[in-house]
């Protein structure tokens, strides 16, 4: 077994090739050990640091955040950490990765160690600094794939607008906003006249172009705000926040007279196209915000059943 006296050079030796920063701090803030992972990331030698005051050294560190962690574990007597999603790093370190993965400086996850003398009093504290800078790249390179497969299936395949999920979805979340907060709330249905015929005269794929060119548009004309999305088949739908009725209709009727003298063609071949709008908004006494978009298909239907290409509003029975 080895002894006090036989281990001392071992430990420093183990110390100084681990790749963990370790420094050992008094209660004055002065550094009593430093070891060689921090002087290489810091290219600071531990006899230029050893004896002298830590932030007179490094007054980049957050002091005051880094005084009072350091200063509840002497009061406290217990292990403290932070994670490296509470503070990206401690000290501002190069790491060696590929800038590709876009972590500008050297992550870590940092304890707090008491060092007790034999009466149990603590004497020092021992900071670790770990290099997690992989595990943060890898941890944001999955988030932004979740968020990428996520933002995927909010998407329609074909148009790249918003699909009915998530058009139905952020409704009912403008319809909670409304109930509970006040406020007003539109919400537009429309529909391509005859598509059925440019799919059996021309082809899906020509139908297919239309629906692409058709999203486009009605994008153009849409407010930041506005959610806009493909409904189902040739329908599509705006939600309009903060919009009443009479704000929807005139939206609506850009719309449609948008898409009347939109440029729609296949193969150079000109596709005349119109559409046929319903317009609904909500009121205090709307149950559901499925009611909201069924007053907006019976309002789409009116029109249609009036000759196509015109904008209605669903009229509330008296």
């Amino acid at each position: 077994m080895l002894s006090k006296l036989d281990a001392a050079p071992l430990l420093e030796f183990i110390l100084d090739r681990v790749n963990i920063g370790v420094f050992v701090l008094n209660r004055n803030m002065e550094v009593v050990l430093w070891n060689h992972f921090m002087e290489t990331n810091s290219q600071r030698p531990s006899q230029d640091v050893v004896g002298k005051n830590l932030f007179e050294l490094f007054p980049e560190l957050p002091k005051q955040w880094l005084e009072r962690k350091i200063q509840s574990v002497f009061v406290l007597k217990n292990f403290a950490f932070t994670s490296w999603e509470q503070r990206p790093y401690l000290f501002r370190f190069q790491h060696n990765r590929p800038v590709t993965g876009g972590v500008d400086s050297m992550r870590q996850n940092c304890t707090f160690l008491p060092v007790k003398s034999s009466s149990g009093d603590v004497e020092f504290v021992c900071v670790t600094l770990i290099d997690v800078t992989d595990t943060s790249i890898y941890q944001s390179m999955m988030q932004d794939a979740l968020n990428k497969l996520n933002e995927a299936s909010n998407r329609d395949g074909l148009t790249g607008i918003y699909n009915r999920r998530f058009l139905e979805s952020e409704l009912n979340k403008e319809f909670c906003r409304v109930k509970r907060y006040d406020g007003s709330l539109s919400f537009i249905l429309l529909d391509l006249d005859h598509f059925k015929n440019i799919n059996d005269e021309k082809g899906h794929l020509a139908g297919d172009e239309i629906l692409r060119r058709t999203s486009e548009v009605l994008s153009s004309c849409i407010r930041e705000s506005d959610s806009l999305g493909r409904y189902g088949g040739e329908e599509f739908a705006v939600i309009c926040p903060q919009t009443k009725l009479k704000g929807a209709m005139i939206l609506a009727e850009r719309l449609r007279q948008s898409v009347e003298n939109g440029n729609f063609s296949f193969h150079n071949e000109r596709v005349p196209l119109t559409i046929s709008v319903g317009v609904a908004e909500l009121y205090p006494d709307t149950p559901t915000y499925e009611r909201l978009i069924h007053e907006a298909d019976t309002a789409l239907y009116q029109s249609k059943e009036a000759g196509r290409n015109r904008v209605t509003a669903f009229e509330r029975p008296a």
